[in-house]
């Protein structure tokens, strides 16, 4: 039985089900809004929500696609029998989902969320080039028009940021040195790209497409400000053996068997930029016909 742990209405995990029922492979999926209690039935430990169960021990392989599996946690009225409980509860959802995630799996629900600035170091070490960076809370060090700037934590959605209105944080470039303080935030040194590639790694393979997307001025420090009227040009792309190797060593330092890898390519060199360990893949699997959601069904 595969457990696919995901979000309501995901088109990825809807697409890559398809596959698995023409694969006639049973499946269970839990949302991130259901919350399991841990039950034994003949020594056999069960999860139950109200819309699933399933026992623990049935679970041959496990795709963990967003959101999490959230446990009730019961609560007492005596403190210290409630923080000995609590203790108690803890050890037994630990276990559970390590269990689960030392079965045959796509992504933890534990390293979901990859640290840029580790992985920076870590991609360095494994020998990949990484244009210049640096933290700084003001613009002393920052040379305009060299510089870009863009967010330690990925690309944040922010919700609500004005009355009924949500804004999304893109890589901008640096124009204007301005004279202000501010909290400390990600530099990094502007390379003028021939093109962008986009690679989705798993377990060992990696898929690649090029991304034309700097003859846009729109997409042209960020292609992901997509230009809807002219959309940026993608075609199949094959990166060079010892680049592949090195992100494979990179991916097992992280402990990550799939997600999606951002490079500039700028003369012979490839620039190494950021890992998403969910990244979105169906865009690349559609218009480079790489059939990724048949490849994570039959991993599976």
């Amino acid at each position: 039985m595969i457990l696919i742990i995901s979000k309501n209405n995901e088109i990825t995990t809807t697409t890559v089900i398809k596959w698995l029922r023409a694969l006639h492979k049973p499946f269970i999926r839990i949302h991130e809004d259901e919350v399991f209690e841990i039950h034994t039935s003949k020594k056999r430990i069960v999860l139950k929500s109200q819309r699933n169960q399933f026992f623990l021990n049935e679970i041959s392989a496990v795709w963990y696609r967003r959101g999490g599996i959230a446990f009730n946690e019961l609560r007492y009225h005596n403190q210290a029998i409630d923080r000995y409980m609590f203790e108690v509860q803890h050890w037994l959802t630990d276990y559970v989902i390590q269990t689960l995630e030392g079965k045959k799996h796509i992504n933890k629900q534990s390293n979901s969320h990859v640290n840029k600035l580790l992985v920076l170091e870590k991609a360095k070490e494994a020998g990949l080039d990484v244009p210049d960076y640096f933290l700084a809370e003001d613009m002393e060090d920052v040379i305009a028009n060299q510089t870009i700037v863009k967010p330690i934590s990925g690309t944040p959605i922010i919700d609500d940021i004005q009355e009924n209105q949500s804004g999304i944080m893109y890589t901008s470039l640096i124009e204007q040195k301005k004279e202000s303080d501010f909290f400390i935030s990600f530099f990094q040194e502007k390379i003028e790209k021939d093109f962008e590639v986009r690679s989705f790694f798993l377990n060992g393979k990696i898929y690649s497409t090029a991304i034309i997307s700097q003859n846009d001025e729109k997409t042209r420090i960020d292609h992901r400000r997509y230009n809807t009227q002219t959309p940026n040009r993608n075609v199949r792309y094959k990166l060079p053996a010892e680049v592949e190797h090195k992100i494979d060593v990179l991916m097992q330092s992280l402990d990550l068997n799939s997600g999606s890898l951002d490079f500039i390519k700028s003369g012979d060199t490839f620039y190494f930029l950021e890992i998403n360990a969910i990244g979105q893949f169906l865009g690349m699997s559609n218009t480079c016909n790489y059939g990724l959601e048949k490849e994570i069904a039959a991993y599976l």
